[in-house]
């Protein structure tokens, strides 16, 4: 995998294609241009019957460079990069910062495909794309271009994990609205990352994150909630409301279970409750910590922003045991979210 770093040092992981899936699409796209310049000059060969031989000359020339020249070159800048033979195989060109290609990328890949796949036969782009790190023919590194896989094996994408339990339900009244794109990109690359990183590292990066989502809600992050933590419930909370609003405007109208233990409408889930409990250290008493039964969640998920603070807050994202547990057995609690140490 290549790991680009764009402008706000966000790590892109994208897959350059190899050279045989590229020769593939690269074969495929000249079929179709060269049948299709074919049929052009066939057409115009008998229209232009009439004409002098420089005439007919000229109108050759000119119907070689609109099509073999000038018809990738618009495939390329309309489609941003997916010609029918990369579609066919699963590529696509992108700039190196990852984003999509201009007229200007796909201007500089054309004239320098026409001297290294026409004038020698595609030699000069084997050879450069093979001595390329991540595949690369001239035209690519002239354009400062890369042509990458789009389909990835599926199961490689990494979750966002959850936040801790003790977290789930804090922010529903937080106001995400101002939060840009770019910020929620960033705040899901590093929690599906921060276990990769250097511990100091990763906590910077949370505390820095941290103050941007604080600034743009408005609202500042609970004392004593470590940073990542913040992070991972309020991505939580925004995954949420997506799921909810898909679903009402969709007509859905099953109950949406939350950990407060109150069913709301949403997601075509009813009276999904866990058959274990959940009691963060210290929390034992039924009427702290808002017991409804046997087997129902326990915890200050549902008692409102007042009583996860205190000593029962980040020191129980690793779990906890429950002396009762589900029938007395003193089974562990279920592990919520774990920081980077």
């Amino acid at each position: 995998m290549s790991e680009l770093v764009t402008g706000d040092a966000v790590v892109l992981g994208l897959r350059p294609a190899k050279l045989p899936s590229r020769a593939l699409a690269i074969a495929i796209d000249l079929a179709v241009v060269l049948t299709v310049f074919m049929l052009v000059s066939i057409g115009l060969a008998v229209a232009t019957v009439s004409l002098d031989e420089a005439a007919r000359a000229a109108v050759a020339v000119g119907v070689f460079l609109l099509v073999l020249v000038g018809g990738p070159i618009a495939v390329e800048t309309l489609s941003h990069g997916r010609s029918l033979g990369k579609l066919a195989c699963g590529l696509r060109v992108v700039r190196d910062d990852g984003g999509p290609i201009r007229f200007r990328h796909a201007l500089v890949r054309g004239a320098m495909g026409m001297v290294e796949l026409l004038g020698t036969f595609g030699v000069v782009a084997c050879v450069s794309s093979s001595v390329s790190e991540r595949g690369r023919r001239l035209g690519d590194v002239f354009a400062g271009t890369l042509v990458v896989r789009e389909r990835v094996p599926a199961g490689r994408g990494l979750a966002v994990p959850p936040p801790p339990p003790w977290l789930v339900g804090r922010f529903t009244q937080l106001d995400l609205s101002a939060v840009p794109d770019e910020l929620w990109l960033a705040v899901r690359q590093y929690l599906t990352r921060m276990h990769q990183l250097d511990a100091t590292v990763g906590w910077s990066i949370a505390e820095r994150l941290s103050a941007d989502l604080v600034a743009c809600t408005g609202t500042p992050a609970p004392q004593g909630v470590p940073a990542a933590a913040y992070l991972a419930a309020v991505v939580n909370e925004r995954q949420t409301r997506d799921v909810r609003r898909v679903v009402a405007a969709s007509g859905g109208g099953a109950q949406l279970y939350t950990p407060t233990g109150h069913p709301q409408q949403g997601l075509g889930v009813r009276d999904a409750r866990p058959t274990g409990s959940y009691a963060p250290t210290g929390t034992h008493s039924t009427a702290s910590a808002g017991t409804h039964g046997p087997g129902e969640p326990v915890g200050p998920a549902g008692a409102g922003p007042s009583s996860a603070a205190g000593p029962t807050g980040p020191a129980d994202s690793t779990g906890s045991v429950d002396p009762a547990g589900p029938g007395g057995s003193g089974a562990p609690a279920t592990k919520g979210f774990a920081p980077p140490a």
